[in-house]
């Protein structure tokens, strides 16, 4: 009798905590994706990946109580619109995300590539995240004087124009408040240095803030 019943009660127990296990489960919160598909930029290139603005980022998610969002960087060093609208599909399709940042554009400035090429794959950027149920954020890039003011001009209308065009969130230039400050950038002139990373975070959080509460 005495074994039988202490069979009894371990079963119970055992269902209990199973029971018990799975409720915590429940209750944790979901985890959400922010997605960043960068280059360089957001690939921390030339700094340490603990002083990046992306590592910057997840620190300050978990300060503003934001810990159930997951943090994936798909930059990549060199990367242009092309290079991005083609990887795209399949980083949404594994990731799933609910919140997507698409920091390109600046390489293809600095290689003189065609404006309306650049917005063109853009835009389709923007209409992928869309139709994928995520929220896309463009982040606006400006290119040195030295490529013609026409081109500069152009250049630079292609970030305010899409925005407006899908409404959608819209840093309106990456590097403001670094690009031009001393230490602020590496020796090749176009990188932003450690220094620099927080302020990366500081230009875009304002915009992505909203998307993530």
């Amino acid at each position: 009798m005495d074994t039988v019943f202490l069979r009894l009660r371990s079963i119970v127990f055992i269902v209990f905590l199973c029971v018990f296990t799975q409720s915590q489960a429940d209750e944790s919160p979901a985890s959400n994706t922010l997605l960043i598909v960068g280059d360089s930029l957001s690939a921390a290139h030339g700094v340490q990946t603990e002083e990046a603005w992306v590592t910057l980022l997840r620190g300050r998610l978990d300060a503003e109580g934001l810990e159930n969002w997951e943090v994936v960087n798909a930059s990549i060093g060199g990367e242009t619109t092309d290079g991005g609208l083609r990887r795209l599909p399949e980083l949404l399709q594994k990731h799933d995300p609910e919140v997507v940042v698409i920091e390109l554009g600046g390489n293809d400035g600095l290689r003189g590539f065609p404006p309306n090429v650049i917005e063109k794959n853009l835009a389709r950027m923007i209409e992928h995240v869309r139709n994928a149920g995520a929220h896309p954020l463009l982040v606006g890039m400006q290119i040195p004087p030295n490529y013609g003011e026409r081109y500069t001009r152009i250049f630079a209308g292609i970030f305010p124009k899409l925005a407006e065009r899908y409404d959608t969130g819209l840093v309106e230039f990456f590097l403001e408040g670094i690009y031009d400050q001393d230490g602020m950038m590496q020796p090749d002139g176009i990188h932003p240095s450690a220094a620099a990373q927080s302020q990366l975070l500081a230009n875009i959080w304002p915009e992505l803030e909203p998307l993530l509460k």
